[in-house]
C-alpha cells in the first residue's frame, strides 16, 4: 500500500500498447533488406528497447540512418494492424486518471508514432505530459526524461512510480529516485524483468491498483 504515490509514469511500448509484433516484424523487414537471411525473431529480441540509432549503429555506423528511416516507413505502414491492446490497461489508467493521479508517458520512440499508438489504442485523453525521444538529449536509462516528465508534472520522484517492461525502464527509474514497477507480459519474459529487481511485479495492470493502495 502507497500512499504517498501521487504520480505514475508509464513505458508505451511492451507497457501500456502490445507493439511486440509490430516491432519484431518491421526490425526483421529491414535488418532482412540489409543482412539478407541473417536474422531471426529470437536474435531480434535485445532490440526491443534501446533506440533505433543504437541498434542500427552498432551494426553500421554509416547507414545507420538510412537504416533508421527504412525502420520507421515499414513502422508506420503496418503500425494500426499490428499494434493490440494488452488487458486491463485502459480501465486502470481511467481508473488512476478519475481517483486524480497524475499520469504521464516516458518513451524512446519519436512523439508522431507514439501519438498514433496512444490514439489508436484510445489512451492519449489520459495523460497529461509525453516525454519521447524528439525531447530528450539523453534516453532511459538516463534519468533525464523521468526527470523532465516529474518537472513538467510538478511532481518530485518520492512521489512517482516508473512501470515499465524492460531493463532501461527500471534503471532510469532507480537512477531518477523514483519508486519502480515492472509488468510480467513483458516479451522478454518475468524473470527478464526481475533481475533488475523492481519495486513491484504487476502480473496485470490493475495490480497498480493494490500497489497503490486503491
Amino acid at each position: 500500500m502507497n500512499n504517498k504515490i501521487t504520480t505514475i509514469l508509464f513505458d508505451l511500448d511492451g507497457t501500456l500498447i502490445d507493439t511486440n509484433e509490430l516491432i519484431i516484424s518491421t526490425y526483421l523487414h529491414t535488418l532482412e533488406k540489409y543482412y539478407p537471411s541473417t536474422y531471426s525473431r529470437e536474435d531480434v529480441l535485445p532490440f526491443l528497447g534501446p533506440t533505433l540509432h543504437d541498434v542500427f549503429g552498432g551494426m553500421d555506423p554509416d547507414r545507420v540512418e538510412e537504416m533508421v528511416s527504412e525502420y520507421r516507413a515499414y513502422n508506420i505502414a503496418n503500425h494500426d494492424e499490428l499494434v493490440k491492446e494488452f488487458a486491463g490497461v485502459q480501465k486502470t489508467v481511467e481508473t488512476l486518471k478519475k481517483r486524480g493521479y497524475k499520469l504521464g508517458i516516458v518513451t524512446t520512440k519519436k512523439l508522431d508514432v507514439t501519438m498514433k499508438g496512444l490514439r489508436l489504442m484510445n489512451l492519449e485523453q489520459f495523460f497529461e505530459v509525453i516525454v519521447a525521444y524528439d525531447h530528450v538529449e539523453k534516453v532511459k536509462p538516463d534519468p533525464e526524461p523521468i526527470h523532465k516528465a516529474l518537472e513538467q508534472l510538478n511532481s518530485t520522484p518520492s512521489e512517482a512510480i516508473m512501470v515499465g517492461d524492460n531493463f532501461h525502464d527500471i534503471l532510469a527509474g532507480k537512477n531518477a529516485g523514483t519508486l519502480t514497477a515492472g509488468v510480467a507480459w513483458s516479451i522478454k519474459g518475468r524473470e527478464y524483468v526481475a533481475k533488475y529487481e523492481p519495486d513491484y511485479m504487476l502480473e496485470n495492470m490493475a495490480d497498480l491498483l493494490t500497489v497503490l493502495g486503491e
